[in-house]
C-alpha cells in the first residue's frame, strides 16, 4: 500500500504509510558510507625520506654555503666569482653537452625510429632496447677502458685508421680535449635518446598517415603537417634531457684525465684538496650545476608531459 512519493522520491516512488520509508520495489534510498582511509600513501615514506636526507638536505646545505659571505652575511659573490675564474671550463661543459646532445637526438632519434618501424625481423627492437639500458647507463672507468682500448694513442681504431695515412693524434684529437669527450659522450647519448623516443614514435598512428595518403599528401606532407609536429616536444625534451645528462657526467671524464676542464671535475678538484683554500667556489661551482639541472629537467618534465597527450 504506498502513495505517490511526490518530487523527493520520484514520479514512480512509494512510500510506506505504515514506516514513511520507501516501500517493497520502490527506489532504494542512498545510503551514505563512510571513506574508508587509505594508508597506501605510507608507502612514499621510505622514498621520501630517502630524496630529503640525500637529495635535499646536501642541495641546501651546498647552496647556502655558495651564498655565504666571510663575516657570515649573505651574498652573490661568490656565484659571480665563480662564473668569471671558471669561465672555461663552464664554455667546455656548456659545449660538450650541447654537441653531444645534438648528436644524441639526430642518431638516437633515427635509430629508435628504424627500431620501432621496422618489421622484419622482429627481434631488431628488442635487441636495440636491451642494449640502449645498458648503455645509457654505462660510464665510469669502464667506458673510459674502452675508449682507450679503442681510439687512445695505441688503439685498434687509431692504429687502424694510421695504416691508411691519418694520424688522429697528430692532427689534434684527444680523448681529455672537449671533442675526445663528445665522442666518448655520445656512447651513452645515443642509447638514453632511444629509450626516450621510442614511445613517441609509438604514438604515432598508422591511421594519420593513411589520412594523410587519402587525402593527397606525400611522406612529405606528413612529415612537416603531423609527424614531426607531433615528436618535436619528445625531441625538445630529449634534448634538455641529454644536455643535463652530459653536463652532470663526471665518473667517465674523471677517468680519462684528472685534468679535464670541466665544471664536474673542477669540483673534484677544490673538494678533494683544502676545502678552506677553496672558500666558497667548489659550493658556488655546484649550485651553478643544480641551476643548470633544474632548468633542464623542468623544461623535460613540461615537454613529457606536452608530448604524452598524443600517447592517450
Amino acid at each position: 500500500m504506498g502513495i505517490g512519493a511526490g518530487p523527493l522520491l520520484g514520479p514512480y516512488a512509494t512510500v510506506d504509510v505504515l514506516t514513511g520509508g520507501p516501500a517493497a520495489g520502490g527506489a532504494p534510498s542512498a545510503v551514505s558510507t563512510p571513506e574508508r582511509r587509505s594508508w597506501a600513501w605510507l608507502g612514499l615514506l621510505p622514498f621520501l625520506a630517502f630524496v630529503g636526507i640525500f637529495l635535499l638536505l646536501p642541495t641546501f646545505g651546498v647552496i647556502r654555503k655558495a651564498l655565504r659571505a666571510p663575516d657570515g652575511g649573505f651574498t652573490f659573490r661568490g656565484m659571480t666569482d665563480a662564473l668569471t675564474s671558471q669561465k672555461v671550463a663552464f664554455i667546455n661543459s656548456v659545449w660538450i653537452s650541447l654537441v653531444s646532445a645534438a648528436i644524441g637526438v639526430v642518431l638516437g632519434g633515427l635509430l629508435a625510429y628504424a627500431a620501432a618501424t621496422a618489421r622484419r625481423p622482429k627481434w631488431l627492437r628488442t635487441l636495440v632496447t636491451a642494449f640502449s639500458g645498458v648503455g645509457a647507463n654505462m660510464g665510469g672507468v669502464i667506458l673510459a677502458f674502452m675508449f682507450f682500448s679503442l681510439v687512445g694513442r695505441t688503439g685498434l681504431a687509431t692504429k687502424f685508421i694510421k695504416y691508411f695515412g691519418y694520424d688522429l693524434y697528430g692532427h689534434g684529437f684527444d680523448l681529455a680535449k672537449p671533442a675526445g669527450l663528445i665522442t666518448v659522450y655520445t656512447y651513452f647519448q645515443i642509447p638514453l635518446m632511444v629509450l626516450v623516443t621510442l614511445p613517441a614514435i609509438d604514438g604515432l598512428k598508422t591511421s594519420w598517415r593513411e589520412a594523410a595518403a587519402n587525402l593527397g599528401g606525400t611522406p612529405w606532407t606528413y612529415w612537416r603537417r603531423v609527424g614531426l609536429p607531433v615528436l618535436t616536444p619528445s625531441l625538445i625534451g630529449g634534448f634538455l634531457l641529454l644536455f643535463a645528462n652530459a653536463f652532470s657526467a663526471f665518473a667517465t671524464a674523471r677517468a680519462i684525465n684528472q685534468g679535464v676542464n670541466i665544471v664536474p671535475v673542477r669540483i673534484s678538484f677544490y673538494l678533494q684538496g683544502d676545502v678552506a683554500n677553496g672558500g666558497s667556489l667548489p659550493f658556488a661551482l655546484a649550485t651553478w650545476m643544480v641551476v643548470f639541472m633544474a632548468v633542464a629537467m623542468t623544461g623535460y618534465v613540461f615537454l613529457r608531459r606536452w608530448a604524452e597527450r598524443w600517447m592517450r
